[in-house]
C-alpha cells in the first residue's frame, strides 16, 4: 500500500507541474519542464496518463451518461444540470470529453511511445502495449460521440498544432488494428522489456491482463459494427482475438494508485460526492438523485440492486423524480428523493471502475447471439446470467450470486432468458442496469445503436428527441477552425454515428 501511496504523491506532483489547456494545439505536457525539458520517463508518465484517463471516465463520462439514459435527475431545491435535463447541447456541452483526451491523456501516452532509452539497454514495449490499449478505449468514445476526429496528425505537439480530422470509420479500424497488435505485443515482450509493475495503476504490470483488456475493447468496437453489413470483417477480427489466446477480461478493470481519504487523493467518483476526512456530502451528492422511471423499474422487477444503486431518502423510502427543472417545491427536494447509493459510493479508497466485467460478459452474450462467438443461444444465456451475477457482486448485494439467480429466474421479459423473445433487447436492458453509475456513457451509446432499453422517457422540456452525439467544442472552433467540420445545433440529434 505504501508503494501505491507514493505513486499517488508522484501523480499529484506531476499533475501540479503540468499546464493543461482545453484544445488540441496548446498544451505544456507533464514531461515538458520549461527549465529542464524531457525530464520524465515512461514509468513516471504512465500513472499520470492513467489517472487522467480514470478521472475522465469517472466523472464527466458517468454524469453525462446517467442523464442521457434517465438514471439521475436534479431535485427541486437545486438548479444544477439544467442543460442536461433540457438536452441543450451546445459547443460547451460536456466539452471535457473531447478536450481532456487530446490535452492530457494522448499527449502523455504519445510521449511514452516516442521515448527511447538513451543507452539502448531498456525496451519499453510493455508501455507501448498499454498506451495503445488506452488509446483504443478513448478513441472509440471520441468517434462514438463526435464522429470524425483528429487522429493521423494528432498529438504531434509543435510539429502540427492544427491536425486534420480523419474519417470516423477509418479511425475506428485503425484502432482495432492497434488493439490487435497491442495484445500480441503484451504477450510476447522482448527480454529486456521493462515491466512498469506498481507504476501501472490499473493492472500492476500484468501484461496478460492488458492483452485481455485490449481484446475486450476490440470486441466492443466490433459489436458496434454489427449492423453495418461487415460480418466478414468482424469474424476475421474475432479470429485474430482467438489466435492470441488471451481471451477477454475476467474481472472488473479498475484504477487505483493508492486513493486515500485526503483532499485531492480520493477515488475520483467517490470524491466528487463526498468530502475528504469529514465524510460530509459535496453539493453534487445533494443535487444528484434517482429518476422515477429507474426506481419504478427496479422496484417492479424485484431487483435488490436498487438499494445499492440508490440510498433511502432522508424522509423515508426509495423515490425518484422525472427529469425536469420545474419540479414542485414540496415532495421533490433532495430530502424526499433517493441519492447515489452505497454500492457506488463505498469509500474514499475504492477502486475507480474503467470497464466492468458485467459489460464484457454482455458483449460476449451479444456476440454469441449474432454468431460471432460459438455456442449460439446456450452460450449466450450463460454469458447473460454470469453478467448479471457480476453486477450483483460489484454492487455488494448480500449473497450476491444467489440473489442474482433468484432475480433472473423470474419469468419476466428482459430478465429471464427463456421469457425474452428479443435476446438483444434483454442483453442491452440488463446492461443498462449493470452499468448504472459506472459506465453509463456506454449505455447511452448502446441506446443510440440498438434503441434499447425501449421506453426510456425523454424530458418534457427538451425538444422531444434524445441526442445521438455531441458537438465539437468551442476550443476546437477557435484553435483549429480550418479543420473542424462544420456543424449546426440540430446535428446533435440527427447525425448518427457511422455505425448506426
Amino acid at each position: 500500500m505504501m508503494k501505491r501511496k507514493n505513486i499517488f504523491k508522484s501523480i499529484t506532483l506531476m499533475l501540479s507541474l503540468a499546464v493543461m489547456t482545453t484544445s488540441c494545439n496548446d498544451f505544456l505536457d507533464v514531461n515538458d519542464n520549461p527549465n529542464d525539458p524531457s525530464v520524465s520517463a515512461p514509468r513516471l508518465t504512465l500513472p499520470v496518463a492513467q489517472q487522467s484517463f480514470a478521472s475522465l471516465n469517472a466523472i464527466s463520462s458517468v454524469n453525462l451518461g446517467q442523464y442521457m439514459v434517465y438514471n439521475w435527475t436534479t431535485p427541486s431545491n437545486w438548479s444544477a444540470n439544467q442543460n442536461l435535463i433540457r438536452y441543450n447541447v451546445t459547443t460547451d456541452f460536456s466539452s471535457t470529453l473531447f478536450e481532456t483526451p487530446y490535452s492530457s491523456i494522448f499527449k502523455n501516452l504519445q510521449y511514452i511511445e516516442d521515448y527511447e532509452d538513451p543507452t539502448g539497454a531498456v525496451d519499453y514495449s510493455a508501455y507501448d502495449a498499454i498506451s495503445a490499449t488506452i488509446k483504443g478505449f478513448q478513441y472509440q468514445y471520441l468517434v462514438d460521440l463526435y464522429g470524425d476526429v483528429p487522429y493521423s496528425e494528432a498529438n504531434l505537439r509543435s510539429l502540427n498544432t492544427t491536425p486534420k480530422y480523419d474519417d470516423a470509420e477509418t479511425v475506428y479500424k485503425a484502432n482495432i488494428e492497434n488493439l490487435t497488435n497491442a495484445a500480441i505485443l503484451a504477450l510476447d515482450l522482448p527480454e529486456n522489456a521493462e515491466n512498469p509493475e506498481s507504476q501501472d495503476i490499473i493492472f500492476g504490470g500484468d501484461m496478460d491482463k492488458w492483452a485481455a483488456f485490449a481484446n475486450t475493447i476490440k470486441l466492443r468496437m466490433l459489436i458496434r459494427l454489427s449492423n453495418t453489413g461487415q460480418d466478414t470483417y468482424i469474424n476475421e477480427q474475432i479470429a485474430l482475438i482467438n489466435a492470441n489466446g488471451a481471451g477477454y477480461i475476467t474481472e472488473d478493470v479498475v484504477a487505483n494508485p493508492g486513493y486515500s481519504d485526503d483532499d485531492g487523493k480520493q477515488s475520483p467518483f467517490y470524491g466528487s460526492f463526498v468530502q475528504a476526512a469529514t465524510g460530509e456530502q459535496e453539493n453534487r451528492k445533494d443535487y444528484t438523485v434517482a429518476t422515477d422511471y429507474t426506481i419504478d423499474y427496479l422496484a417492479n422487477t424485484n431487483d435488490p440492486r436498487m438499494e445499492r444503486l440508490y440510498e433511502e431518502a432522508a424522509n423515508g423510502g426509495y423515490h425518484g423524480a422525472e427529469q425536469s427543472t420545474i419540479l414542485p417545491g414540496t415532495g421533490f427536494t433532495s430530502n424526499d428523493l433517493s441519492k447515489v447509493g452505497p454500492g457506488l459510493l463505498k469509500s474514499s479508497e475504492q477502486d475507480q471502475p474503467i470497464m466492468m466485467l458485467s459489460e464484457a460478459l454482455f458483449l460476449q452474450a451479444e456476440a454469441a447471439v449474432r454468431g460471432y462467438l460459438p455456442g449460439g443461444d446456450a452460450a449466450a444465456e450463460v454469458f447473460f446470467k454470469s453478467a448479471i451475477e457480476a453486477s450483483f457482486t460489484f454492487l455488494g448485494v448480500e449473497d450476491a450470486v444467489a440473489e442474482a439467480q433468484t432475480y433472473y429466474a423470474q419469468p419476466l421479459t428482459n430478465i429471464d432468458w427463456a421469457s425474452s423473445p428479443d435476446k438483444i433487447r434483454a442483453i442491452i436492458t440488463q446492461k443498462w442496469i449493470a452499468l448504472n453509475g459506472t459506465s453509463s456513457l456506454e449505455s447511452w451509446i448502446e441506446l443510440t445503436r440498438t434503441g434499447f432499453p425501449s421506453g426510456l422517457p425523454i424530458p418534457a422540456e427538451s425538444g422531444g428527441v434524445r441526442p445521438v452525439r455531441l458537438l465539437y467544442p468551442t476550443s476546437e472552433r477557435t484553435n483549429n477552425s480550418n479543420n473542424v467540420p462544420a456543424q449546426v445545433a440540430a446535428d446533435a440529434f440527427t447525425q448518427n454515428p457511422f455505425w448506426k
